[in-house]
């Protein structure tokens, strides 16, 4: 007979709100991570910490936000109108303080909850705050959200403004790091969204003077555009949108009162749809939904009173309303596009022609192609139900209700060696595994029909949900996991290849990344250090002294499940796949998959380090 558990008085626990914070962190932050992705923590509490500076210049103060990264020390400087001076402990430590509760200060802001800067606080080792206006200051430091100090003054020369510092916790964030280029996307969406404002990072200035036009510009090579870029501005809306010559499927930026809607949501769904009809009304043909949308290229921004997200980090609004007066979401979009995108095309003859072409062209491809895909689909279906290839997870990208699903990750692994060691080691709940077999085919300048008439190529498409865009992509991270040799590296180049050439949108929102794994294991009785370079091997050796064991990893099946958790668990260190914005897609694939070139063999020849250092491992 089993013992029952006592259930009483003193098992009922009341946690303070920086204790709650530390506990469960994902519900105020989404995932942590170690800085490899654009949504781990430490880059949504900098986000946090300048919501509270641009609310500040949607106000009409403080044209120049100041932010400067130094190793793990952030600094962020306003000059708004500055925390009232008896409150700057308040708003940064007490849960449901703050300025936007009332909706006449701030009418259209993105942080209503009065978290952000309290999680930020709880989850640093060291934060400090200080305010100042009217000639006075008041600062006050704390440590995981506990009170150290605090000062005020009553006379200062400093500008009027807020300062926020802060340092992560890196028991909470283990191993992390900034990197600069998710941190430059994100100040660069903040100028795009909000023209007349400056923001420095470590020296270097940012600002916009086309908003979303820009941003369009910036993430896409001219030549990969095919025609010049639509931008449609009103109040509390803008729109910027092109379609690409390249890409396949849709990729849209869509944003809510300055904040990244990376999951769209009500708004994004609502451009979609508008964008159909108005095409639709304006050729007066019945074109099917999917040949006007194909490769669109997409930014939008709406502005709304208390919008309501499906989650703290903001990722996909919920809101059907827009506020005030105004009409529903997608009413107000509907109206907006059907005006303003219906005259543009009246007025710009060649731009509507080209469009129309595209169109056009897409219906073609998509009734020759649809009886393949129909039985690419039947076959994906059917293997998923008997094959191995795919041994899934519980949560999806899509649970946006679900703490963990900014944590799902598709491993694409090669060989049943490599692949049973992830398997066995995974997180069930977050952690899924493709298995390949053999090596994938060259995709460059292959149709769409490969994709479907390639069982891998097919069933992968299957297994991540992107046919059709990113909207139904099943795993925030896609990690390619394979040896580190020359094989690998080559298997690794194959499947970037397969993404740029039909899903270049996986890599330009970040959710492409290489699995680094060990490949040295250096350890003796009492110590075991695992090394990812050669580097990283003598000093391990010199730690341990003497004479320690020191084991090559030739393989990842050569590394058993009990030590694999180390290496896709809290350790696990992802590079992220970026895109040189500097060459069109076109070019990147032409250059490095192509036909040999005498510019290639010259590149090949500069690099062969990499190829060496491979060799010296081996030895």
């Amino acid at each position: 007979m089993t013992q029952e558990t006592k259930y009483t008085e003193d098992n009922i626990r009341s946690l303070d709100w920086k204790e709650h914070i530390r506990m469960r962190p994902g519900m105020y932050i989404g995932k942590l991570g170690d800085g490899s992705s654009p949504d781990d923590g430490i880059y949504i509490l900098v986000k946090e910490v300048l919501d509270n500076s641009i609310d500040e210049f949607v106000m009409g103060t403080g044209k120049t936000i100041e932010v400067s990264i130094q190793g793990n020390k952030v600094i962020v400087r306003d000059y708004g109108r500055g925390i009232p001076l008896g409150k700057v402990v308040d708003v940064v430590s007490k849960m449901n303080t703050g300025g936007k509760y009332d909706s006449r200060a701030f009418k259209k802001s993105v942080g209503l909850n009065g978290v952000g800067t309290k999680a930020v606080n709880a989850l640093s080792t060291y934060f400090r705050v200080e305010s100042t206006r009217d000639g006075k200051s008041a600062s006050a430091e704390f440590e995981k959200g506990n009170l150290t100090s605090q000062e005020t003054l009553d006379e200062t020369t400093r500008r009027r403004g807020t300062k926020v510092t802060f340092i992560a916790d890196d028991v909470i964030f283990k191993n992390y790091k900034y990197r600069p280029e998710y941190v430059i996307r994100l100040l660069k969406n903040y100028v795009y969204l909000n023209p007349g404002l400056t923001i420095v990072f470590n020296g270097e200035k940012y600002y916009s003077e086309n908003g979303l036009k820009d941003l369009l510009e910036d993430n896409n090579n001219q030549e990969d555009m095919l025609y010049p870029i639509i931008h449609l501005k009103g109040d509390d809306i803008e729109v910027a949108m092109t379609h690409s010559k390249t890409q396949y499927s849709e990729e849209y930026h869509s944003f809510v009162n300055g904040q990244n809607t990376t999951q769209g949501g009500t708004h994004q769904a609502a451009f979609r749809e508008a964008v159909v009809k108005t095409i639709r009304e304006f050729y007066g043909k019945n074109f099917d939904a999917s040949d006007v949308r194909k490769s669109i290229i997409a930014a939008i921004s709406i502005k709304v009173m208390e919008p309501v997200f499906e989650s703290q980090t903001k990722t996909k609004l919920g809101s059907t309303e827009m506020g005030g007066d105004l009409p529903t979401v997608r009413t107000y979009i509907n109206d907006f596009i059907k005006t303003k995108l219906d005259n543009f095309l009246h007025k710009n003859q060649v731009i509507a022609e080209t469009l129309q072409k595209k169109i056009l062209q897409a219906e073609k491809e998509r009734k020759e192609l649809s009886g393949i895909r129909k039985l690419a689909r039947d076959r994906a279906k059917k293997a998923s139900l008997h094959n191995k290839k795919l041994r899934d997870c519980r949560i999806h990208f899509g649970d946006t209700k679900k703490e963990d699903y900014l944590n799902t990750t598709l491993f694409i692994t090669e060989g049943d060696s490599a692949s049973g060691s992830i398997t066995k080691s995974r997180n069930v709940n977050t952690q899924a595994v493709f298995s390949l077999k053999g090596k994938p085919l060259n995709s460059y300048g292959l149709t769409k029909k490969i994709v479907y008439e390639n069982e891998e190529f097919n069933l992968l498409q299957a297994a991540l949900n992107i046919e059709d865009g990113l909207e139904g992509l099943r795993y925030n991270n896609i990690v390619i996991a394979t040896d580190a040799d020359v094989d690998g590296m080559h298997i690794r180049l194959l499947l970037i290849t397969f993404f740029l050439q039909f899903f270049p949108e996986v890599i330009k929102e970040g959710h492409l990344y290489i699995l680094e794994t060990p490949l040295f294991r250096v350890r003796n009785k009492k110590e075991t250090h695992y090394c990812y370079s050669e580097t990283e091997k003598q000093e391990a050796i010199k730690k341990l002294r003497g004479k320690p064991e020191i084991t090559r990893f030739k393989g990842l099946g050569e590394i058993s499940p009990n030590e694999f958790v180390h290496f896709i668990g809290e350790d696990m260190r992802l590079d992220p796949v970026m895109l040189d914005k500097e060459m069109s897609i076109e070019q990147m694939l032409q250059f490095y998959m192509g036909k040999n070139t005498p510019d290639r063999q010259k590149f090949i020849i500069q690099n062969l380090k990499v190829e060496q250092d491979l060799v010296n491992t081996e030895e």
